[in-house]
Order: structure tokens, then sequence, then C-alpha cells
């Protein structure tokens, strides 16, 4: 069993769907996922309704063929909003057959909150909640746990075993527990790549699910691990395994999700709603290949394998006819992505280059 924090439609489309692959042979099975909604409640208890089953548009090109199929997913037993079953989820972290804690709760989540100053109630910040979940565990003397974070975040295991051991100072957990948290659980660091940009803008299942998603069919999970039995989904196609993913994170971060969040800024003026529709803009297509191939790029050469490359296809992706991926779901937790996505490349092209980028000094005045 999963107990997974985020409910939204990245997990649904990408964690969740790979879990019921597995579990479909006896072989692979990894058994179920329980959603906990770290805020609000809807997307819960739409799951809840649902008995946890919708439906995943998998639309695209891949190998050079069309992809348009569509997968039933059924891995959530369970979905329950924190702020009213918290204490059905301090239980279940108390279940053995918990053996991985995945999260997705944006690089806004991967933070603290000065209300968390003692553990009592149901705690604001995703860390200190997961650090709940792991006392809770600890008391009743089970080994730690895997914790597998998707966040966009360059070592996003070791920032989030971090901020919960901030959160274990704040709260003055004992040295020994703070050991256990530090040493016996499992931190992995991940990176995750698969566009989800919401539902399809047709389907035969529209007005029938209303948890029905479009996902492109490329899918890719770095794991950092040189072990099959560090990470349980392993045998998954979309999980690649190697010793450090640094490389893979700063390409994928600072190159597609740097793009989704510059055209976020750039498109803000011309009326467009879309990614595709940017694409086929005459100057928003012009300015991203020019931000891309004249800024990006530059930036990242000799530091991960063909940045050129992965930018052009980043830029294929974009266009994938079948997706509508609105800006407006890039947009949420905006400031936040800008400073891991774009900032840290206007810093180093500045440092490198010994001036500024243009395109990049004007769209983050």
């Amino acid at each position: 069993m999963f107990l997974q924090f985020g409910a939204g439609n990245f997990l649904r489309a990408f964690a969740d769907l790979f879990i019921d692959q597995l579990n479909r042979s006896p072989a692979t099975s990894v058994g179920p996922v329980v959603v906990v909604q770290s805020t609000g409640r809807e997307r819960a208890e739409a799951l809840s309704r649902a008995r946890g089953r919708y439906h995943v548009a998998i639309q695209g090109y891949q190998a050079g063929r069309v992809v348009d199929d569509t997968e039933t997913v059924g891995s959530i037993a369970e979905a329950l909003p924190a702020a009213t079953q918290w204490d059905r989820v301090l239980a279940l972290a108390g279940d053995p057959a918990v053996q991985g804690i995945l999260s997705n709760t944006t690089e806004a989540g991967l933070a603290l909150d000065p209300a968390d100053a003692s553990p009592t109630g149901v705690p604001r910040s995703f860390p200190a909640k997961l650090l709940a979940v792991l006392l809770a565990r600890h008391r009743v003397g089970l080994a730690g746990v895997r914790v597998i974070p998707c966040e966009l975040v360059e070592s996003n295991g070791r920032c989030l075993r971090d901020l919960v051991l901030g959160q274990a100072d704040r709260w003055r957990v004992p040295a020994d527990i703070q050991s256990w948290l530090r040493d016996d659980c499992r931190w992995i660091t991940t990176l995750v790549d698969r566009i989800v940009p919401g539902p399809p803008r047709e389907h035969p299942l529209l007005g029938v699910d209303p948890l029905l998603l479009s996902a492109e069919p490329v899918a890719f999970w770095g794991v950092e691990t040189s072990g099959d039995a560090g990470f349980p989904l392993w045998q998954h196609p979309a999980v690649v395994r190697a010793p450090d993913i640094s490389p893979f994170t700063l390409r994928k971060v600072r190159i597609l999700n740097g793009a989704h969040s510059a055209l976020v800024c750039k498109a803000r003026d011309f009326g467009v709603e879309t990614v595709g529709e940017c694409l086929d803009h005459p100057d928003i297509g012009r300015w991203l290949e020019d931000l891309l191939f004249g800024e990006i790029v530059p930036v990242l050469e000799g530091r991960c394998d063909d940045p050129a490359g992965f930018a052009q296809t980043t830029l294929d992706r974009f266009r994938n006819p079948f997706l509508e991926h609105r800006l407006s779901s890039i947009a949420l937790n905006h400031e936040a992505k800008l400073a891991v996505r774009l900032r840290p490349t206007l810093e180093e092209y500045q440092r490198r280059f010994g001036k500024l980028p243009q395109l990049l000094s004007e769209i983050l005045r």
C-alpha cells in the first residue's frame, strides 16, 4: 500500500496509473493507493464518489505513430481530506502494509509554515504533515518507510528530508527519533516527466467520467537508486534508475518546465489560453524558440546530455494537437515555480556570459 499526499491530475495520470498497471499482474503487484488531499476536500470527495476509478486518455505521438488509447485506473482504494480525516491518516501511517509515501504538492509545498509551531491538530505544511505521519509510524514500532517525492525540485528527496528534520527540531523531537527519521526512512530523489493538462477536448467519456484526464504518451520517472529493492515500482517501464539523476532533473526543469512558466509570463498580453496556441502564434512561438536556444540551452551546455536536442523535443511535445494544456493550470503557484525554473537560469547566464539575458530579464522584472 502507498500513502499519497496530493490528489491532483498529475499523480493520477502518472504514479496511480503506473501502480494500476503493475497491479494487473500478480508478478508485479504493489498494492493500492490511499490518497490524502492536503488542502481542501473537493478532489478527495470526487474520488470517493467514483470509488477511486477513473480514466486516462493517452494521446499524442510516439515512435512515429499516433497514440490514442484509454486506460482505466482503479488503484486508489481510499481518498481522505486531511482537514476532516486526519485521525484516519495517522491510523494508516501505523499500518505495516504501507511501503511508500508518494507526494506531489508542487514546488510551493516544499516549505515550512510558522503556524506549525507545535505538534497538535492538523499540521499546515506538507513537511509537518509528513513528519506527523512518520512519528505515528515510529510510535507503533514499525521500520522506516520509503518517501518518494515527485515535486519538481532538484534533489527533492534530500530537500524534503531536511525540511522534515527542520520541523522535527521545531517540535523538539528526541535525537534518537530524528536519527530514525534520517537514517531508517529512505528519502528517494526522483524526477517525473509527463504532460498532464487535464480533461481531453474530445472523448467519448466526457460527461460520463468527471475524473477523466488526458496525458501525453511520454512518461519518464528517474529514480536515484542503484538497486532494485530501493524503489518499489522499479519494474514499470517508465522508471529509469541511475546513481545520480541531477543532470536529468536540471535539463527537464530548466527547459520543459521553464518553457511552460515562461509562456505564462509572455502570453498574458496576447489573449492566448493554451500552450498549443502559443506555439502557433507568430510572435510567441518564435520568442519561445529564441528563449530556449539563445538563453536557456547555452547555460546548460556541458552540464547535461544534449540540451538542444531536448529543447527541440520539448517544442514537439508542446505541439501535441490532442492536448489542451491551459496556461491557467501552469500558472498555479507561479512565483514559486519561477524561483526554481527560470530565475537560476537568469543568474547563471549573467555569471557565465557577463551580461543579463534579454528575454528572461524582460519577463522576470
